[in-house]
């Protein structure tokens, strides 16, 4: 099995960051900011590398100021029936620079070497991952309609197979493919 640093870091072409220093100015993670305090507490190792350079806004407001628009892109692809997730907090890199460097690039986190860590890394506006980011998606999205195209078909097979083995064999199959389309149903997989 092709490990995930081969599989989409090592084809990531890092010569597309345009050293903005954007993402490092506006970060954001899915749990709130008491869970990865509790998460570091419990020497959870991305949570210490996270909190280790991150350190949160002291309000909404005051992470809009920095970036506007990229608050408000992840704001909205986040809400929760309609609403703002009011867990959601925004995190700045306590060592970028004025000049949008790193001040520890050497001693940087695996975290930081890593982003963005998935295709679906909301980055801001003008970034230079923008549009492989987006190809990247649609590839995914190709192989999800791929494989509900293939479970398709299996639906039909079973109605022409009276073999049992033969069944037994589709219905692994088509479990395979389902648990394939549900590892991107947070990102919409159901609709594609």
């Amino acid at each position: 099995m092709v490990s995930y640093e081969e599989n989409y870091l090592a084809k990531r072409p890092q010569s597309l960051c345009k050293m903005c220093g954007k993402c490092c100015r506006m970060a954001t993670i899915s749990q709130s900011y008491e869970e990865i305090k509790k998460l570091e507490a419990e020497g959870h190792q991305g949570a210490k590398d996270f909190l280790s350079i991150f350190e949160p806004y002291e309000s909404l407001d005051q992470a809009r100021e920095v970036d506007k628009e990229t608050v408000d892109k992840i704001i909205n692809l986040h809400k929760l029936d309609g609403k703002y997730n009011e867990n959601m907090r925004f995190y700045q890199c306590k060592y970028i620079q004025k000049d949008n460097l790193c001040g520890r690039y050497l001693q940087r986190p695996t975290l930081c070497n890593h982003f963005p860590s998935s295709p679906w890394a909301i980055v801001p506006e003008g970034c230079g991952f923008e549009g492989w980011l987006f190809w990247k998606r649609e590839e995914i999205k190709q192989k999800v309609r791929k494989e509900k195209e293939e479970l398709l078909e299996l639906e039909l097979l079973k109605k022409k197979t009276t073999n049992q083995e033969t069944l037994k064999k589709i219905e692994l199959v088509e479990q395979k493919l389902t648990r394939n389309i549900n590892l991107y149903k947070e990102y919409g997989s159901q609709d594609w």
